[in-house]
Protein backbone atom coordinates (compact mmCIF):
# COMPACT_ATOMS: atom_id res chain seq x y z
CA UNK A 1 0.00 0.00 0.00
CA UNK A 2 3.02 2.28 0.10
CA UNK A 3 2.19 5.67 -1.47
CA UNK A 4 -1.32 4.63 -2.50
CA UNK A 5 -4.10 7.13 -1.78
CA UNK A 6 -6.85 5.75 0.47
CA UNK A 7 -10.06 7.63 1.25
CA UNK A 8 -11.80 6.40 4.43
CA UNK A 9 -15.23 7.67 5.45
CA UNK A 10 -16.23 7.33 9.10
CA UNK A 11 -12.51 7.26 9.86
CA UNK A 12 -12.95 8.38 13.46
CA UNK A 13 -15.61 5.81 14.36
CA UNK A 14 -15.20 2.67 16.45
CA UNK A 15 -14.11 0.42 13.58
CA UNK A 16 -12.90 3.35 11.49
CA UNK A 17 -10.16 4.21 13.96
CA UNK A 18 -8.70 0.70 13.75
CA UNK A 19 -8.83 0.64 9.95
CA UNK A 20 -7.39 4.12 9.58
CA UNK A 21 -4.41 3.31 11.83
CA UNK A 22 -3.73 0.08 9.96
CA UNK A 23 -3.70 1.76 6.55
CA UNK A 24 -1.38 4.44 7.92
CA UNK A 25 0.98 1.70 9.11
CA UNK A 26 1.21 0.36 5.55
CA UNK A 27 2.62 3.67 4.34
CA UNK A 28 -0.49 4.69 2.40
CA UNK A 29 -1.54 8.31 2.10
CA UNK A 30 -4.76 8.22 4.08
CA UNK A 31 -7.49 10.83 3.84
CA UNK A 32 -9.77 10.24 6.81
CA UNK A 33 -13.18 11.85 6.75
CA UNK A 34 -15.87 12.14 9.42
CA UNK A 35 -18.36 14.78 10.44
CA UNK A 36 -15.86 15.86 13.10
CA UNK A 37 -12.18 15.00 12.73
CA UNK A 38 -8.78 16.72 12.97
CA UNK A 39 -5.12 16.07 12.23
CA UNK A 40 -4.55 15.43 15.93
CA UNK A 41 -6.80 12.36 15.82
CA UNK A 42 -4.19 10.47 13.75
CA UNK A 43 -0.86 12.30 14.03
CA UNK A 44 1.49 11.54 11.18
CA UNK A 45 2.77 12.95 7.89
CA UNK A 46 0.71 10.59 5.71
CA UNK A 47 -2.68 11.47 7.23
CA UNK A 48 -5.06 14.16 6.03
CA UNK A 49 -8.24 14.97 7.97
CA UNK A 50 -11.43 16.08 6.24
CA UNK A 51 -14.55 17.16 8.12
CA UNK A 52 -17.47 16.22 5.85
CA UNK A 53 -21.24 15.94 6.14
CA UNK A 54 -21.80 12.93 3.89
CA UNK A 55 -25.55 13.51 3.73
CA UNK A 56 -24.87 16.60 1.57
CA UNK A 57 -24.03 15.92 -2.09
CA UNK A 58 -22.05 19.13 -2.58
CA UNK A 59 -19.94 18.49 0.50
CA UNK A 60 -19.11 14.95 -0.68
CA UNK A 61 -18.21 16.17 -4.17
CA UNK A 62 -15.93 18.83 -2.68
CA UNK A 63 -14.27 16.28 -0.39
CA UNK A 64 -13.45 13.85 -3.20
CA UNK A 65 -12.24 16.67 -5.42
CA UNK A 66 -9.95 17.89 -2.64
CA UNK A 67 -8.34 14.43 -2.53
CA UNK A 68 -7.72 14.56 -6.28
CA UNK A 69 -6.42 18.12 -6.12
CA UNK A 70 -3.93 17.25 -3.40
CA UNK A 71 -2.75 13.81 -4.55
CA UNK A 72 -3.75 13.64 -8.20
CA UNK A 73 -5.34 10.21 -7.80
CA UNK A 74 -7.50 7.92 -5.70
CA UNK A 75 -6.64 4.23 -5.32
CA UNK A 76 -8.89 2.89 -2.57
CA UNK A 77 -12.24 3.90 -1.08
CA UNK A 78 -13.25 2.44 2.28
CA UNK A 79 -16.76 3.54 3.23
CA UNK A 80 -17.55 2.96 6.91
CA UNK A 81 -20.03 5.73 7.57
CA UNK A 82 -23.47 4.73 8.79
CA UNK A 83 -26.01 5.09 11.54
CA UNK A 84 -28.19 2.82 13.66
CA UNK A 85 -31.73 2.98 15.00
CA UNK A 86 -33.49 -0.03 16.41
CA UNK A 87 -36.63 -1.35 18.00
CA UNK A 88 -39.27 -0.04 15.62
CA UNK A 89 -41.48 -2.05 13.28
CA UNK A 90 -42.50 -0.64 9.90
CA UNK A 91 -45.82 0.55 11.36
CA UNK A 92 -44.03 2.26 14.27
CA UNK A 93 -41.31 3.98 12.24
CA UNK A 94 -41.72 7.75 12.01
CA UNK A 95 -40.61 9.86 9.07
CA UNK A 96 -37.60 11.32 10.89
CA UNK A 97 -36.16 7.87 11.71
CA UNK A 98 -36.78 6.59 8.17
CA UNK A 99 -35.12 9.62 6.59
CA UNK A 100 -32.16 9.55 8.99
CA UNK A 101 -31.47 5.87 8.29
CA UNK A 102 -31.84 6.47 4.55
CA UNK A 103 -29.47 9.43 4.56
CA UNK A 104 -26.77 7.87 6.76
CA UNK A 105 -26.79 4.34 5.35
CA UNK A 106 -27.77 4.65 1.69
CA UNK A 107 -27.83 8.21 0.34
CA UNK A 108 -24.39 8.98 1.76
CA UNK A 109 -23.02 5.85 0.11
CA UNK A 110 -24.54 6.84 -3.22
CA UNK A 111 -23.00 10.31 -2.97
CA UNK A 112 -19.55 8.89 -2.18
CA UNK A 113 -19.65 6.30 -4.95
CA UNK A 114 -20.95 8.75 -7.53
CA UNK A 115 -18.14 11.17 -6.74
CA UNK A 116 -15.31 8.63 -6.33
CA UNK A 117 -15.89 5.98 -9.00
CA UNK A 118 -14.88 8.15 -12.00
CA UNK A 119 -11.52 8.82 -10.32
CA UNK A 120 -11.04 5.21 -9.25
CA UNK A 121 -11.57 4.14 -12.86
CA UNK A 122 -8.74 6.35 -14.06
CA UNK A 123 -6.07 4.36 -12.23
CA UNK A 124 -4.51 1.89 -14.65
CA UNK A 125 -3.76 -0.63 -11.93
CA UNK A 126 -6.54 -2.33 -9.99
CA UNK A 127 -8.49 -0.11 -7.63
CA UNK A 128 -10.89 -0.95 -4.85
CA UNK A 129 -13.96 0.45 -3.17
CA UNK A 130 -15.46 -1.33 -0.19
CA UNK A 131 -18.41 -0.86 2.11
CA UNK A 132 -18.83 -2.39 5.54
CA UNK A 133 -22.13 -2.94 7.28
CA UNK A 134 -23.81 -4.99 9.99
CA UNK A 135 -24.92 -8.50 9.13
CA UNK A 136 -28.45 -7.76 10.39
CA UNK A 137 -29.28 -6.78 6.81
CA UNK A 138 -29.41 -10.54 6.15
CA UNK A 139 -31.91 -11.32 8.90
CA UNK A 140 -35.46 -10.49 9.98
CA UNK A 141 -34.51 -7.99 12.67
CA UNK A 142 -36.89 -5.57 14.40
CA UNK A 143 -34.67 -2.67 13.21
CA UNK A 144 -36.69 -2.29 10.00
CA UNK A 145 -35.56 1.07 8.63
CA UNK A 146 -31.94 0.25 9.34
CA UNK A 147 -31.92 -3.14 7.63
CA UNK A 148 -33.92 -1.87 4.67
CA UNK A 149 -31.27 0.65 3.70
CA UNK A 150 -28.37 -1.63 4.57
CA UNK A 151 -29.80 -4.27 2.25
CA UNK A 152 -30.19 -1.64 -0.46
CA UNK A 153 -26.59 -0.58 0.10
CA UNK A 154 -25.37 -4.11 -0.54
CA UNK A 155 -27.17 -4.11 -3.89
CA UNK A 156 -25.76 -0.69 -4.73
CA UNK A 157 -22.21 -1.92 -4.18
CA UNK A 158 -22.84 -5.03 -6.27
CA UNK A 159 -24.16 -2.81 -9.06
CA UNK A 160 -21.00 -0.70 -8.92
CA UNK A 161 -18.94 -3.89 -9.15
CA UNK A 162 -20.77 -4.97 -12.31
CA UNK A 163 -20.64 -1.55 -13.93
CA UNK A 164 -16.91 -1.14 -13.40
CA UNK A 165 -15.51 -4.64 -13.86
CA UNK A 166 -14.11 -3.60 -17.24
CA UNK A 167 -11.86 -1.05 -15.52
CA UNK A 168 -10.47 -3.54 -13.00
CA UNK A 169 -12.26 -1.80 -10.15
CA UNK A 170 -13.46 -4.12 -7.39
CA UNK A 171 -16.31 -3.37 -4.99
CA UNK A 172 -17.29 -5.52 -2.03
CA UNK A 173 -19.36 -5.45 1.15
CA UNK A 174 -18.27 -6.95 4.47
CA UNK A 175 -21.03 -8.07 6.84
CA UNK A 176 -19.60 -8.37 10.35
CA UNK A 177 -21.51 -9.34 13.44
CA UNK A 178 -21.10 -7.26 16.58
CA UNK A 179 -17.56 -5.88 16.75
CA UNK A 180 -15.73 -5.57 20.06
CA UNK A 181 -15.23 -1.81 20.18
CA UNK A 182 -15.33 0.48 23.24
CA UNK A 183 -18.49 2.10 21.87
CA UNK A 184 -20.30 -1.24 21.60
CA UNK A 185 -19.22 -2.27 25.09
CA UNK A 186 -20.64 0.94 26.50
CA UNK A 187 -23.88 0.49 24.56
CA UNK A 188 -24.31 -3.20 25.56
CA UNK A 189 -22.58 -3.62 28.93
CA UNK A 190 -24.38 -6.88 29.77
CA UNK A 191 -23.47 -8.67 26.54
CA UNK A 192 -21.09 -11.60 26.29
CA UNK A 193 -18.06 -9.87 24.77
CA UNK A 194 -16.34 -13.19 24.11
CA UNK A 195 -18.82 -13.82 21.27
CA UNK A 196 -17.99 -10.58 19.52
CA UNK A 197 -15.67 -10.14 16.55
CA UNK A 198 -12.27 -8.62 17.19
CA UNK A 199 -11.59 -5.44 15.17
CA UNK A 200 -8.30 -6.88 13.89
CA UNK A 201 -10.21 -9.64 12.08
CA UNK A 202 -12.23 -7.10 10.12
CA UNK A 203 -9.16 -4.92 9.53
CA UNK A 204 -7.21 -7.88 8.14
CA UNK A 205 -10.02 -8.71 5.72
CA UNK A 206 -10.27 -5.10 4.58
CA UNK A 207 -6.54 -5.00 3.88
CA UNK A 208 -6.63 -8.31 2.04
CA UNK A 209 -9.39 -7.11 -0.28
CA UNK A 210 -7.26 -4.15 -1.36
CA UNK A 211 -4.29 -6.36 -2.25
CA UNK A 212 -3.48 -7.30 -5.84
CA UNK A 213 -4.07 -10.97 -5.05
CA UNK A 214 -7.76 -10.14 -4.46
CA UNK A 215 -8.24 -8.70 -7.95
CA UNK A 216 -10.85 -11.33 -8.87
CA UNK A 217 -12.97 -10.79 -5.76
CA UNK A 218 -15.70 -8.28 -6.58
CA UNK A 219 -19.45 -7.88 -6.15
CA UNK A 220 -19.40 -10.02 -3.02
CA UNK A 221 -21.04 -9.71 0.39
CA UNK A 222 -18.74 -11.38 2.90
CA UNK A 223 -20.12 -12.29 6.36
CA UNK A 224 -17.82 -12.47 9.38
CA UNK A 225 -19.04 -14.30 12.46
CA UNK A 226 -22.59 -13.71 13.56
CA UNK A 227 -24.73 -11.20 15.36
CA UNK A 228 -24.65 -12.72 18.84
CA UNK A 229 -24.60 -10.23 21.67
Amino acid sequence: MNDKVVFITGAKGGLGSFITRRFLETGANVVGASRSISQQDFPGPNFTALAVDFTKAAAVNDAVQSVITRFGRLDVLVHLLGGFAGGQTVAETDDATWERMRDLNLTSSFYVLRAAVPHLRKIRQRTNCGHWESDCSRTASPTRAYITFKAALAMLVRTVALENKDAGLTANVILPGTIDTPENRRAMPNADFSKWIQPRDVVNLVLSLTADRASKITGTAIPIGGSNV
